[in-house]
């Protein structure tokens, strides 16, 4: 998907390096997960932060402040484990923007208070962008009315999928979930049948991989309305 870069505007600037026993303290990583912090990350730059006093807009409970953070790889893979562990020790949404070899990739999960406990964060699972050169013009932030709004504008471009009429951000990302979900099986599903030798089992998979293809057809349409007839 094309990556979209947003002009943070100056008065956003943040700037300070955040120690990796910063993120250990409050993120509570496993071992294994802190071996590919050693492994993968160079440095993370709290780049930017988008708060009423600096970008003058209004915050919700859901959206207090949004936080930009740079990323800098020794390499040019970066696990999700890496970024839950950092999403999961600052409590507010994020994105970020991994910096490796000339050229950067903006990535994000949609973060969200739990409704069980307010004190908690859910955390989807993440989208992002192409890789894209550090010098590709940014595009100025979109103009809304909050904080929360603002959030839904910089996530969307990250989505591989349009939102339909009417679809607020959770339900979007709830059904690019499902779509990741159903890819997931049709992969499995795909593969079963390459190995299968039997015919009767080889026509019950095909079964299935219709079910699976259509499922994801109707998930995937742009429209809103009645999904499409099996």
């Amino acid at each position: 998907m094309t990556a979209v870069l947003f002009d943070y505007p100056k008065n956003a600037a943040f700037g300070r390096v955040l120690p990796k026993n910063k993120i250990y303290e409050h993120g509570s990583p496993s071992a294994a997960v802190r071996q590919m912090f050693v492994r993968q990350v160079e440095q993370i730059v709290w780049q930017h932060k988008l708060a009423p006093e600096t970008v003058n807009l209004k915050a919700s409970k859901a959206v207090p402040e949004i936080q930009i953070f740079s990323i800098t790889l020794k390499g040019d893979e970066l696990k999700p484990e890496v970024l839950r562990c950092i999403d999961l020790a600052i409590p507010f949404p994020i994105i970020f923007e991994l910096r490796f070899d000339g050229k950067v990739q903006p990535i994000a999960a949609f973060k969200r208070p739990s409704e069980a406990d307010a004190s908690k964060w859910v955390i989807s699972e993440y989208f992002d962008g192409d890789w894209t050169a550090t010098d590709t013009p940014r595009k100025p932030l979109p103009m809304v009315f909050d904080l929360e709004a603002l959030y839904g504008h910089l996530l969307m471009p990250l989505m591989p999928y349009p939102a339909r009429p009417g679809e607020d951000l959770q339900t979007r990302v709830g059904r690019m979930e499902r779509i990741r979900l159903k890819q997931r099986e049709l992969e499995r599903c795909e593969a079963r049948l390459r190995k299968e030798k039997q015919f009767n089992r080889k026509v019950a998979i095909n079964a299935e991989l219709r079910d699976l293809k259509q499922e994801l057809k109707n998930l995937t349409r742009p429209l809103s309305g009645t999904a499409v007839a099996p």
